[in-house]
């Protein structure tokens, strides 16, 4: 476990005794028996959600943003309340099923290759037949256990190299959500520090000092750490807009420099609003007639295997950062967890809110102390009630939320320890898996690089028969996902 799992003791702490209702669920979530307590749970809870609550706000605009074949485009309260409400009931599933503390939403990988690539050739109902259509596949893989064959196929050098990844990448996805990493315009370097060079906006400073607050509590190991760190920064933040109305960094086509991310922290003058569900069950199967079987088919090969290989490697990182994850990387119940993130896939599709799946910033709720599917009940639950308060949800800024993904990011890393880099073919496969993740912007191209790195290099090292045959064809299924452009190309 991580240093950021609490060390101190309070009431909550102390096993329950009896038959009693909390005595029940603390043997049923196992909260005990992981070392965790209720007050942990709900604190861990309550933090996934406050770094996860962007997706209520995010994936509206970016399915809101596609215009499909049609010329129909998703309105942007309707996807709103689809979201929350899909992330909810996800999340609580997953809660109560694999009794895991990993939060659920819309993928942000998927949702916006629906809204590029795939509402071009497609109608918005059709494109979410194809996300239907996906999570089936991936159900059927995890029910026949297949999906856990390739999971267990992994070595284990490669899931902690995933894990280490991950933690990069969402430190990476922190800085940039902060402004304190941005594009320059340029072909080299296409990135660079803040503004100009500089981190000379507010915002910013906000997210610096979010930052260093929630280190210096977590570095003294103080509970609730984390979620000071993020209370602190939007109170500043909230201050501070109130005082000098930055306003938003976008408004139109205007652009601010100087302005917050993706919501302005400051009070709504309506705190509550009805969800407008009407997107629930709008999915067609059409595409295969529209735009052919093979074009269809893959564009659902593409969203299985960034679907399946995305959960594969957050699942990974977040139980080995919540000490779960024993010698092989297995975790408990593996197979449950692989069935629901499939189901998550399905509703993501019926729903309209584009394929649901694990989120790695359940890892800032994993550094609050969370280790169970109870956590999962206080997340979802939120995600539920933020359908009625979405204004309330935009308060936190995504510059203070940035400054958590940055502090696990950097508790992810310290798995790094347990790789033996003595062995150069091992080290490259480690090497590609963890930088081109974040490089790229892709979980899933961070592991297929890393697969077939060890493949290629281990096999023509002289040691092809410690490769387990099911990865020769997940790397070859890789090298098909890479080149599916010119494939796609050839066959148009």
């Amino acid at each position: 476990m991580t240093d950021a799992t609490p060390t101190t003791t309070d009431t909550a702490d102390t096993p329950p005794s009896g038959g009693g209702f909390r005595s029940r669920l603390d043997r049923f979530f196992e909260i005990s028996a992981r070392g965790s307590s209720f007050g942990a749970e709900i604190r861990g809870g309550l933090v996934t959600f406050v770094t996860m609550a962007y997706i209520v706000i995010l994936n509206p605009i970016i399915l809101s943003s596609g215009t499909d074949v049609s010329g129909d485009q998703l309105g942007f309260a309707q996807v709103s309340a689809v979201t929350g409400l899909t992330a909810g009931v996800m999340t609580i599933l997953f809660g109560l099923v694999a009794r895991l503390p990993f939060g659920f939403a819309a993928g942000l990988g998927i949702n916006s290759f629906l809204a590029v690539s795939v509402v071009g050739q497609v109608t918005w109902p059709e494109a979410m037949g194809l996300v239907v259509i996906n999570g089936l596949i991936i159900v059927l893989l995890a029910a026949t256990g297949l999906r856990r064959l390739i999971f267990n196929a992994v070595p284990i050098q490669l899931k902690l190299a995933i894990t280490v990844g991950i933690g990069l990448f969402i430190a990476f996805i922190g800085f940039v959500d902060a402004g304190f990493v941005t594009s320059t315009g340029l072909g080299s370097p296409p990135v660079g520090l803040g503004v100009n060079g500089s981190v000379g906006t507010v915002p910013t400073l906000v997210f610096v000092f979010t930052l260093l607050l929630t280190g210096i509590l977590v570095a003294r190991k103080v509970k609730g750490g984390i979620l000071i760190g993020l209370a602190s920064g939007t109170v500043l933040a909230i201050i501070i807009e109130a005082i000098w109305n930055l306003g938003p960094k976008v408004s139109g086509d205007e652009v601010n420099p100087n302005g917050w991310g993706l919501s302005v922290p400051d009070l709504p003058a309506q705190w509550v609003s009805l969800p407008d569900l009407s997107l629930v069950g709008q999915v067609s199967f059409g595409s295969f007639e529209r735009i052919g079987v093979l074009a269809a088919l893959m564009l659902v090969f593409t969203l299985v295997f960034t679907n399946f290989f995305d959960a594969m490697g957050t699942m990974t990182g977040l139980s080995k950062e919540a000490g779960l994850a024993d010698a092989k990387g297995d975790f408990p119940r593996l197979k449950s967890a692989l069935v629901v993130e499939g189901v998550g896939a399905v509703a993501g599709g019926l729903t309209s809110a584009s394929s649901n799946t694990v989120f790695i910033e359940s890892g800032a709720g994993i550094g609050e102390g969370a280790r169970t599917g109870l956590a999962n009940i206080v997340t979802g639950a939120l995600f539920l009630a933020a359908m009625f308060f979405t204004p309330l949800v935009s308060i936190v800024p995504s510059e203070v939320a940035a400054a958590a993904l940055v502090i696990v990011g950097a508790l992810m890393m310290s798995q790094i320890s347990s790789i033996d880099f003595r062995d150069f073919s091992v080290l490259l496969p480690v090497f590609l898996t963890v930088t081109v993740m974040p490089l790229t912007y892709s979980i899933a191209n961070g592991i297929g690089a890393g697969f077939i790195g060890w493949v290629v290099v281990r096999a023509l090292s002289g040691k092809a028969k410690e490769i387990h045959p099911l990865l020769w064809v997940v790397a070859a299924g890789f090298l098909i996902y890479f080149a599916r452009g010119p494939i796609e190309a050839l066959f148009a």
